[in-house]
């Protein structure tokens, strides 16, 4: 079960992405005005956000107390990029749990709510790991959302970091300055 688990932090959190979001407003609110970015500009900045990025966080599954706290989990996004039909992007990860380590791409639909992405997965099958669902809304430097896996589910959470540019970017960068 522990390894499932793991299985499942990971990949679930595959999914998270982060841009500049607008505040929820109250029906009685008066209505905002629009964001000021266009639809490519959301894109660059998601990409941009998603690039060389690792999630660190925690996951729960429903019904299962955690009394020496959540699990955790961690696992690195190398790139994520806008595809040019519909709300799809090519998301490679990099999933490593236990004796495995591969890197995933994947194409993974995400919708706007305003400037906030939210990653949309119904009944996806990846390859050894098996077939989920998921909605994880993207805030600033953090996620938060709901998976499934068969009849097990629960909720994932967590920040997301930087990693430092790999030697091959750092060497291009340095020659660039030039």
């Amino acid at each position: 079960m522990l390894t499932i688990n793991k299985k499942l932090s990971t990949v679930l959190c595959l999914f998270a992405m982060s841009v500049l979001c607008g505040p929820v407003i109250a029906q009685d609110a008066k209505p905002l005005k629009p964001s000021g970015y266009t639809k490519a500009q959301l894109y660059e900045l998601l990409s941009k956000k998603l690039n060389n990025v690792k999630f660190v966080g925690n996951f729960t599954i429903l019904g299962k107390d955690y009394p020496d706290g959540l699990p955790k989990e961690e696992y690195t996004i190398v790139s994520a990029t806008k595809q040019e039909n519909g709300d799809f992007w090519l998301i490679k990860a990099r999933i490593k749990y236990g004796s495995t380590d591969v890197e995933v791409p994947m194409v993974l639909e995400v919708k706007w709510a305003e400037t906030t992405p939210v990653i949309s997965l119904t009944n996806v099958t990846i390859p050894g790991l098996g077939t989920f669902s998921s909605r994880v809304v993207i805030y600033k430097n953090k996620y938060a959302g709901t998976w499934s896996h068969g009849d097990v589910g629960g909720h994932l959470f967590g920040t997301i970091e930087k990693n430092a540019p790999a030697k091959d970017d750092e060497k291009k960068d340095s020659s660039e300055d030039k």
